[in-house]
């Protein structure tokens, strides 16, 4: 019997078997989602109670969380959506806030506190991360392989992990951007089929309140804001165009339900957690010399309601600076005649401010000669009065002569009682002017109100400042000055306390605590921590600027254990962070040459291929340069985590445009875009799965192995040699312990 010859193709076999692993099938979606997530519950779990220390910004969120659950006022430049988040688990789990988490590496057994349930709260929130990337990808028609890279480049990525593993603000922050892309996605996918629909309610409001919780958990959510902006301004122009065949009522009609879904809704979601944020913190606290007086009077305990005194003409007191916490101060001593730079003083007495108490901070507020003040008689806001140095019988004044420090304001000395009381008298003269002008006339209180001191007869306000201080000669202390910038809102000060207090004048009478409307301390608030936050310019040895951020050319130190020889270190998986860099370098170059070739009339792209590069890419790259590129215009303090929101989004733009890659994009005619018949009929090209596969277990593999790597620097729980370290540290990364 003859045998037959039989002929193998093992290039079509081994794609036959490869694409059965690669379908559309709900089930490849699902096992291969199971998988990254439960990869991505494991190392974010793995002894998540180690150390058993305090480790980096769980200063702040810890001690935060206690005094939510103490109930006392604290203040933070965060919105307080996920430090309320932290404080639910300590209340749920029945801790009283005793632990105020004051230093990094404070033991948590000498100091109990339920850090492990702290942590695991974080551990979740940064697991849910991984799905929600895995299924923002199935939602722009990418394939479940494709879903799957991109999720794993954030399920075993070294600064999500680490970030995702302590009591700090990420997870949730991260959590919110990806959640309010995916939304948006699915909302603009409804409205494609079935606009106002109960489905597009849906997914309005539910873009809208992610959004909400991403910028109620830190401010750098308004660039998420953005991201969503963009894509909602790009679809309104969609609808505007007259083939869209949509009336003008219409049109009004999704402009005004955006307007609702996506800004005033959020805006009062936003608003509720500031309300919950006032409705737990009744009590006074560490937060308090931060509010206004009228704020902190309406908090149980405060020592305002307890110190505050009315002042009296003939008080002897001391004044404080609101801003620096110092005190008005005078002594002997008198300005020399020449200054560094050779201008010429008054030669006048040292009017400074000081820090600490002294007999020189002693100062009597007296009426003027047209006021009939007598002991006992209130003084009242926008009265004009006059300071007697005590210790030296002198009296405070401004003359048109130019400052030690600031050249442009005035000097401020003190003069003698015969000066005083004769010719220059009119220069002894000041306004005790309100911040707001309503409480004009109201009785002047000690600690509770603030005024601005200007000088009536140069119109300049005192101020004083710790940016720089006077030299040996003015005993280094801080300068003070007459500000030409009245309403500067440094030119703050109060009455701090009343020496020559009578006993029935000493009686605490019992104040009821005051109330103010919620918007009046929610724009308190607000303003004071835009302020504080903008003030975060100071250098930090961990801070970074944008430009290292895509290859993880910096990184934080988080903990060290000196006798262990041990740390946890934050950077990004250095191979996952490359691969998005070239990536995204790919989607730059593909889409410059697709725009260059079809200006020259060249179509090289079928139809599909350019969808992809103009639709969800193109929305993903936009959400990238939203998260990304306006750190380079802030001045505050930079760190690598900034970049985590961006680096979620690269991580699916990646994933995607490596699916493209691999994708047959040829256009069937180069040189007639309309007739081709990729573009009419080829609505789902041919992929080449065995590459695509090949190429995700290659990607894959490199940044597990990278994770496992550096493992010992994520967890903190193994002590590496000298060696060992060094091999690690990556360009100008330096580790601890390297020698």
């Amino acid at each position: 019997m003859g045998q037959k010859k039989i002929s193998v193709n093992f290039e079509y076999l081994g794609e036959k078997w490869l694409s059965k692993l690669a379908p559309d099938s709900a089930k490849a979606y699902t096992i291969l989602q199971w998988v990254v997530t439960a990869i991505a519950l494991c190392v974010r779990f793995r002894d998540l109670q180690y150390p058993r220390e305090v480790v980096f910004d769980e200063v702040h969120f810890g001690k935060f969380a206690s005094y939510y659950l103490e109930r006392t006022y604290f203040f933070d430049v965060h919105p307080p959506f996920g430090k309320l988040l932290i404080a639910a688990v300590g209340w749920l789990v029945g801790y009283n806030g005793d632990f105020k988490f004051d230093d990094i590496g404070l033991s948590y057994d000498a100091n109990p506190a339920p850090f492990v349930a702290y942590r695991a709260l974080s551990a979740i929130l940064g697991t849910a991360v991984v799905p929600v990337v895995f299924n923002t990808l199935k939602e722009l028609n990418f394939k479940a392989v494709t879903c799957a890279l991109g999720a794993m480049l954030v399920a075993v990525d070294t600064a999500h992990v680490i970030d995702s593993r302590l009591i700090l603000l990420d997870a949730t922050l991260i959590l919110a951007v990806g959640l309010s892309v995916y939304c948006y996605v699915r909302f603009y996918k409804v409205q494609l089929k079935a606009p106002f629909s109960s489905d597009w309610y849906f997914w309005l409001y539910a873009t809208g309140g992610s959004l909400s919780l991403v910028i109620s958990t830190k401010y750098v959510g308004v660039l998420t804001y953005a991201m969503i902006g963009v894509a909602v301004g790009a679809n309104l122009w969609q609808l505007l165009d007259i083939k869209a065949d949509l009336n003008i009522r219409i049109f009004a009609r999704h402009v005004v339900q955006r307007l609702n879904g996506l800004i005033f809704a959020p805006f009062i979601l936003y608003l509720f957690w500031f309300w919950v944020h006032f409705s737990i913190l009744v009590n006074s606290g560490v937060g308090d010399a931060f509010m206004s007086p009228l704020f902190q009077e309406t908090l149980n305990d405060s020592p305002l309601a307890r110190e505050a005194k009315d002042v009296n003409y003939f008080d002897t007191l001391t004044i404080r600076h609101k801003n620096t916490d110092a005190l008005l101060h005078s002594h002997p001593s008198l300005y020399p005649l020449r200054y560094e730079d050779g201008r010429v003083s008054s030669q006048g007495q040292q009017v400074t401010c000081y820090s600490h108490a002294d007999v020189n901070n002693e100062w009597e507020i007296l009426p003027t000669k047209e006021l009939d003040g007598n002991v006992g008689q209130a003084v009242r806001l926008d009265d004009v009065v006059r300071f007697r140095h005590i210790s030296t019988n002198t009296y405070l004044l401004a003359h048109d002569v130019a400052s030690p420090l600031y050249p442009t304001n005035e000097e401020i000395t003190t003069a003698s009682e015969e000066q005083a009381n004769g010719s220059n008298y009119h220069e002894t003269l000041f306004r005790l002017q309100p911040v707001d002008k309503k409480d004009a006339n109201s009785i002047l209180k000690t600690k509770a109100s603030l005024f601005r001191i200007v000088h009536v007869d140069t119109t300049v306000a005192l101020w004083t400042h710790n940016d720089v201080f006077l030299p040996e000669w003015g005993f280094k202390q801080q300068e003070v000055n007459g500000n030409k910038k009245i309403i500067d809102p440094e030119n703050l000060w109060f009455m701090d306390t009343i020496i020559n207090l009578d006993e029935a004048r000493k009686v605490y009478v019992p104040k009821p605590v005051k109330k103010l409307s919620f918007f009046t301390k929610w724009s308190e608030l607000q303003r004071l921590m835009f302020e504080h936050n903008n003030k975060l310019s100071s250098e930090h040895p961990f801070a970074s600027q944008p430009e290292s951020w895509p290859g993880s050319l910096s990184g934080v130190s988080f903990w060290t254990k000196d006798a262990e020889r041990k740390q946890i270190f934050f950077i990004g998986n250095i191979i996952g962070w490359w691969f998005q860099v070239v990536s995204m370098a790919l989607y730059i170059g593909i889409m410059m040459a697709d725009v260059l070739a079809r200006h020259r009339g060249i179509f090289p792209l079928n139809k599909m291929a350019r969808q992809k590069i103009y639709a969800p890419l193109m929305y993903l790259f936009v959400g990238w340069l939203c998260h990304y590129l306006p750190f380079f215009l802030m001045n505050r303090q930079k760190f690598l985590h900034h970049y985590l929101p961006a680096h979620l989004i690269a991580s699916m733009l990646a994933a995607g445009i490596w699916e493209m890659i691999f994708t047959d994009n040829k256009s069937l005619d180069f040189n007639n875009d309309e007739e081709d018949p990729a573009n009419q009929y080829d609505e789902n090209p041919r992929i080449n799965y065995a590459l695509l596969w090949a190429f995700f277990v290659g990607v894959t593999a490199s940044v597990v192995w990278f994770f496992a790597f550096y493992s010992p620097l994520v967890y903190g729980n193994v002590a590496l040699s000298p060696e060992e370290v060094a091999a690690r540290q990556w360009l100008n990364v330096k580790l601890h312990f390297a020698k």
